[in-house]
């Protein structure tokens, strides 16, 4: 179907911006893309839909295989799914980036209580509240055996956008395990920094 794209052997995020420079420079409406961890899977995936693609998968001997069409005009016309929030836009947009399960140093135990008290409190920022980006050991706090999982799947529910790194998760061997929120990629995040009102990194 239409160009391949062998992004095998890339690590984030070089699968999405291949794919990206597809649809922005060439405004390919068909294409495969092929890839080699469920993370790239998801990111592009996530992309092409973004963009108007309908996406089909497929999994070989470890290697997914996205077949992507589009019926409609592609290129920048679209917008990325970070800019898609049901926030009021009155309302200021707040970016936490979470990059430890630990909050402080000094003590790990203390670290991981205040990190899970802070994550309780989060839900003071109100409709503020934006976005929950999850880096390094702060997708631990994604899993099912998260002390703050309930919360977090609440603060979706609510609207709130969560999003743990794909290579994060691939890097601790939680991929599988992640419980709440989407697999994101370094363009994903770079992109709703820039879009946020206020990134408030927490570690």
């Amino acid at each position: 179907m239409g160009k391949i794209i062998n992004a095998c052997g890339l690590t984030c995020p070089a699968p999405v911006l291949l794919v990206k420079d597809s649809v922005e420079q060439n405004n390919d409406k068909e294409m495969t893309v092929l890839v080699d961890n469920g993370s790239s899977m998801e990111n592009v995936t996530r992309f092409l839909k973004s963009r108007g693609y309908t996406v089909t998968d497929s999994q070989e001997g470890g290697i997914f295989r996205l077949e992507a069409r589009c019926h409609q005009r592609v290129g920048n016309d679209s917008q990325p799914e970070t800019k898609k929030v049901s926030r009021d836009t009155a309302t200021q947009k707040n970016l936490v980036l979470v990059t430890s399960d630990c909050l402080g140093s000094g003590d790990d135990v203390l670290g991981g209580k205040l990190m899970v008290s802070y994550l309780k409190t989060i839900k003071e920022m109100g409709t503020d509240l934006w976005q929950l980006i999850f880096v390094n050991g702060g997708v631990k706090l994604t899993i099912g055996s998260s002390p703050v999982l309930q919360e977090l799947q609440e603060y979706e529910k609510s609207g709130v956008i969560i999003f743990a790194c794909g290579t994060c998760l691939e890097h601790f061997g939680l991929t599988a395990h992640k419980k709440v929120g989407g697999t994101t990629n370094m363009l994903d995040i770079v992109m709703a920094t820039q879009l946020a009102d206020k990134v408030i990194t927490i570690s």
